[in-house]
């Protein structure tokens, strides 16, 4: 696994020893769990309160390289203090595949703001979802009256004046030749060649490649057909190639066709930087093996084990068995409508705690509004001096800016409201168990953290004090020698204290993002 560092201090008065101390303590935490870092990147006299920090701009940037799996910090603070900062950032880290891991706090992606900012992302994918369906809808409407939806021309057509497709006097008596001559027994390199030799340029004006005429050659608009998504149009623009050649075409096409070259299957550890050896504290890491039967088996295994450096004698696990585990109890608890309430009812008392501003530009237009109230009454009175008068569009240009600074703020940080946050989690309670990218979703957003024993095992939540035990000789199966396949992969287990081991308890929220 390859890990960054980033370090940083707040004021010119901390000194150089805080980074060093920083870059120590992330560097042995990596050494420990079989991290190798690659670089550091360092922010000094630089707020977390703010995301204009160079180096950490570099870090972001650089996540887009794919170099990287794990920014290691220190603390989560020093990655950010504000919250849709963190949330922002670790977003974008999470599309590049790589993830943010506290060298001395005991949490996989910090417990803290996870829930809010897997509700920005839903609110973001609701907003984003909304505008393209209205997107879809202009376009559907383009392709129904025959007009062009933009992009890159279709080589041999010109868009004319009024956006309808028409052929190209100068091209497309080349795509009909093209289609000719491959149906005549010319490969596509013989075809390229050709179009080069006469100088034929395509739509971005560079020489014809293998790919142009590849796709050329299955561009059903040459026979008059326009679609977009479900929508197919016959003879919507001028055809250039008649429809039995089209198909004759087609059918070479798919009898030269070869085989596609098979690719490796990618396993996803769900339970990456999130399971934890209880024995020596150190992360179980994914491993896979193959038998006597050439059947692969995978499985985590504690990096101490695995690096033989140190005395922990924590035996693997079956990889599908833990992390069935894991999800049908994180199942469990979103299938609890006290929980879904107290997860609302926090999220929105957080979203007020974060944003300091607001309540008080809030403040200051109720007490603006009030004077200004006042003063319209006095005047009603028969009060009116040139002073009222000026302390009157004094309070009306103040009143003007506030609303303003009241709309940057709502803009810049947007608060979901309760029924968008309960819509949001309800949709947990639709997901497919068996489908990874639901399962991966569950553990993200709701699992902090998993401790195994050989014995048993404790699962921490996010935005919950309490841990989940659960015994294993509760079960008919641990499963913690690999090869060994557990009686039961889906077993009832009991549970002990709070159903679901999940209390609410408000100071879990004191963000250190």
């Amino acid at each position: 696994m390859k890990a960054v560092i980033y370090a940083r201090y707040s004021c010119d008065n901390q000194r150089e020893e805080s980074i060093e101390g920083q870059i120590r303590e992330c560097t042995e935490f990596a050494e420990k769990n079989g991290m190798t870092v690659l670089r550091c990147y360092i922010d000094r006299a630089y707020s977390a309160k703010t995301d204009n920090r160079p180096e950490f701009q570099n870090m972001i940037k650089d996540s887009g390289k794919k170099l990287f799996d794990v920014v290691l910090v220190w603390k989560l603070d020093r990655f950010a203090r504000n919250r849709y900062d963190s949330a922002r950032y670790k977003s974008i880290l999470k599309k590049n595949g790589v993830k943010v891991v506290s060298a001395t706090e005991v949490i996989s992606d910090g417990a803290e703001g996870i829930i809010l900012e897997s509700v920005l992302e839903g609110y973001a994918e609701y907003y984003s979802a909304d505008l393209s369906e209205k997107v879809i809808r202009g376009m559907t409407e383009n392709v129904l009256k025959n007009k062009f939806n933009g992009g890159n021309v279709t080589f041999g057509y010109v868009v004319d004046s009024e956006q309808h497709m028409q052929a190209d006097t100068l091209n497309a008596p080349y795509v009909l030749e093209t289609f000719k001559m491959y149906d005549s027994g010319m490969t596509m390199k013989e075809i390229r060649d050709y179009l080069n030799s006469k100088n034929v340029k395509n739509t971005r004006g560079n020489p014809i490649s293998y790919n142009n005429i590849e796709h050329m050659l299955k561009n059903r608009r040459y026979i008059g057909e326009e679609h977009f998504k479900d929508t197919v149009i016959p003879n919507a623009i001028p055809a250039i190639v008649p429809q039995d050649l089209f198909d004759r075409v087609q059918a070479r096409i798919a009898l030269n066709k070869k085989a596609p070259a098979r690719k490796k299957a990618r396993e996803d550890y769900l339970l990456t930087t999130k399971l934890y050896c209880g024995y020596c504290g150190r992360f179980m890491c994914g491993e896979s093996g193959t038998g006597r039967k050439q059947v692969t088996h995978r499985y985590y295994k504690c990096v101490s084990v695995k690096n033989k450096t140190g005395e922990c004698k924590k035996k693997s696990v079956r990889k599908q068995w833990i992390e069935d585990l894991v999800v049908m109890q994180t199942k469990q608890m979103i299938e609890s409508d006290e929980r879904i309430e107290d997860i609302i009812t926090l999220v929105t008392h957080l979203q007020e705690k974060e944003n300091t501003e607001l309540p008080l530009y809030e403040k200051q237009l109720i007490e603006t509004e009030t004077a200004i109230k006042n003063l319209l009454n006095a005047i009603q009175q028969g009060i009116l001096t040139k002073s009222t008068k000026a302390r009157l569009e004094e309070l009306e240009k103040q009143q003007e800016e506030l609303q303003i600074r009241i709309a940057n703020e709502k803009i810049a940080k947007p608060r979901p409201d309760a029924e968008f946050i309960r819509f949001w989690l309800l949709k947990f309670r639709m997901l497919n168990v068996d489908n990874i990218e639901h399962r991966k979703k569950l553990i993200d957003t709701f699992v902090n953290a998993v401790f195994l024993y050989d014995d048993k095992l404790v699962i921490t939540y996010n935005y919950s004090d309490v841990k989940t035990t659960v015994n294993f000789n509760e079960l008919n199966g641990s499963d913690l020698e690999c090869f060994r396949a557990p009686n039961d992969t889906n077993p009832n287990f009991s549970l002990y204290g709070d159903s679901f081991g999940f209390v609410f308890l408000l100071h879990r929220f004191m963000f250190c993002l």
